[in-house]
């Protein structure tokens, strides 16, 4: 099956963020490059890119930050072992698009790269209840350079799936942002990415 259009990202939270990038350079033998800070989140990243348009961010704590009263972003303050926890789609209407999947208000971010850049962006909340992260959360650039241009490219997501214990209500949900996605029954919510690298055909779950 085709990849759904306008995949923008992967997630992939570790416990820190050395421990995230060494996992992501031995499986598909490119290491991520910072990218930079999250202070509402709580989180620091680095990336990879996967395509023209799409990349892979590993998200960690940033021991540099305080921590935000709705805790640490993306449930990195959680895992115990590098894995990924959710995914982005671009939306050119995301406030419409983030009210009709009840994906909370819209909010804008910003980093730091380490070359002195900004990027900017606009993203509906990730904190949101989403399936357990895998109905993914909405996300603009506007004008912002998109990070899978600056980034080492590590291969080519060519299949994207996701389980559920609720497949039902999980397509419901993806079909009200455009989506028809298949979901695998499940003991418990997951997402599987298959990347073609240079390391060959690798499974990151």
């Amino acid at each position: 099956m085709a990849l759904p259009a306008g995949i923008d990202h992967l997630v992939l939270a570790a416990p820190s963020l050395a421990a995230g990038i060494e996992a992501i350079e031995e499986r598909l033998g490119t290491r991520p490059v910072p990218g930079g800070r999250h202070p509402s989140f709580g989180t620091h990243n680095a990336l990879v890119a996967l395509g023209p348009e799409v990349y892979l961010e590993v998200v960690a704590p940033d021991p540099t930050l305080p921590a935000p009263a709705r805790g640490i972003g993306f449930g990195a303050g959680a895992v115990e072992r590098p894995c990924l926890v959710t995914w982005a789609l671009r939306s050119d209407d995301i406030e419409a698009a983030a009210s009709e999947a009840d994906l909370g208000a819209v909010q804008r971010g910003l980093r730091e790269r380490p070359d002195g850049r900004i990027l900017r962006w606009r993203l509906s909340d990730p904190y949101a209840e989403r399936a357990a992260g895998v109905v993914p959360f909405l996300i603009d650039w506007g004008n912002s350079p998109h990070p899978a241009a600056l980034a080492p490219t590590a291969g080519a997501l060519v299949d994207f799936r996701l389980w559920h214990p609720d497949p039902a209500g999980v397509r419901e949900q993806l079909r009200l942002l455009g989506l028809d996605m298949a979901v695998t029954e499940a003991p418990e919510p997951g997402l599987v990415a298959v990347v073609e690298s240079a390391a060959g055909r690798v499974e990151l779950r």
